[in-house]
């Protein structure tokens, strides 16, 4: 009877007995022929090495087959437009950034700006009902009266002074004591324009308001409606005019001597892909930083749109003059740890490892800074098997 026509259970035990039958015939042929059945065949003893180690030289000897795998080519020469890629960030121009402060301690009784506004030149911020402001134009209320007291007595003794009834010495009195009053009414009114409070206020207008220095937005916001300001040198907000920013680029120590002002500049902005800005570099710091070892440009670009926004992070492309590299296949870098290295024959099928330092890649050209001349041989292509 055949197998399928017996039940499931018979089918399924002759299948089990089956395959213990297999494994045992497997394990006599191993045991009668040995296990190196099961081991790829070796290279025979007298066929010759692919490489060998001599010193710092890697030698290929003759028959071997990583000849045939190993291309090499001379390393050519091009004009070789130089280009530094930097890491940035969008900033407000510092000389249109002002932290506005009060002056004067107080009570603030409004806040005419919210954080993100827009301002323009001169207007009002904040105002503030200031103990110290009453007392500034109290000063001044009584140096103006002062003064027009002692006008009215000096014009009394020169007329008097004419008719004999006044001695020089009244009249020279008169004359110092208005000169006095005057720079006493001067000095009131320096101190009340420097708060920016109006000389001829009167009544509920005589209050502290704080205006904008210039046009811009308020970038920051540190103050509240009926809160009590104690600390007049505390900042209330930040107001930045963003018609200008600049792009600050981070350059390494390095590359340092590569950056020069008014060098062409590309930038690229992580917000808006696509879009490259085309500026020159203004600003090349005379200092490097101690944490970072590298030191600030910066480059400025017109916002009226204001798409630009302070922290947005950015790429910085500088492009130097045309010069003359040597330019490698990228197919010839290796890439080890931290360095970059090339495979150079030395003499024929010998070879040793140069550290390279790529400048610029561009598609499936590189251009090296140093660590290859001009006419050197290079390993282009199998040089992965070279690589210990």
């Amino acid at each position: 009877m055949p197998i399928h026509d017996h039940p499931p259970a018979f089918r399924g035990r002759a299948f089990f007995w089956g395959g213990i039958v297999l494994g045992l015939l497997l394990v006599s042929v191993l045991l009668t022929h040995g296990f190196g059945l099961l081991r790829p065949a070796s290279k025979p003893d007298d066929a010759p090495a692919w490489s060998v180690r001599q010193g710092d030289k890697i030698v290929v000897p003759e028959g071997s087959p990583l000849r045939a795998r190993l291309s090499v080519a001379a390393a050519a020469t091009a004009a070789v437009n130089a280009k530094l890629v930097l890491p940035a960030v969008v900033e407000s121009d510092p000389a249109r950034t002002a932290t506005v402060i009060p002056q004067l301690s107080g009570r603030v009784t409004e806040l005419k700006v919210h954080l993100g506004d827009r301002v323009t030149k001169g207007e009002a911020l904040v105002v503030i009902d200031s103990a110290d402001l009453a007392q500034a134009y109290d000063d001044y209320d009584k140096a103006a009266d002062a003064f027009r007291l002692t006008q009215k007595n000096l014009g009394r003794q020169t007329e008097q002074s004419k008719i004999g009834v006044a001695s020089d010495r009244d009249v020279d009195q008169a004359r110092s004591d208005n000169a006095q009053a005057e720079a006493e009414l001067v000095r009131a009114r320096a101190h009340l324009n420097v708060l920016g409070a109006p000389s001829d206020s009167r009544g509920p207008a005589r209050q502290l308001t704080v205006r904008a220095p210039f046009g811009g937005s308020v970038t920051s916001l540190s103050v509240a409606p009926d809160t009590t300001i104690n600390d007049p040198t505390a900042p209330l907000m930040t107001i930045a005019d963003l018609s200008t920013v600049w792009v600050t680029a981070l350059v390494a120590e390095k590359d340092v001597g590569s950056v020069t002002k008014e060098q062409d500049a590309e930038v690229d902005l992580v917000a808006y892909p696509g879009r490259t800005l085309h500026g020159k570099v203004l600003f090349v710091s005379d200092v490097i930083e101690a944490d970072s070892r590298r030191t600030k440009i910066r480059i400025a670009f017109a916002n009226r749109d204001y798409a630009l926004k302070p922290n947005m992070f950015a790429s910085v492309t500088l492009i130097g003059a045309n010069q003359t590299q040597v330019v490698l296949p990228t197919s010839s870098l290796l890439m080890n740890n931290d360095r970059t290295s090339v495979f150079v024959a030395t003499a024929p099928w010998t070879f040793e490892r140069r550290s390279v330092d790529p400048l610029l890649e561009e598609g499936p050209s590189v251009a090296i800074r140093s660590g290859v001349q001009p006419g050197e041989q290079v390993v282009v292509k199998g040089g992965i098997l070279l690589n210990d």
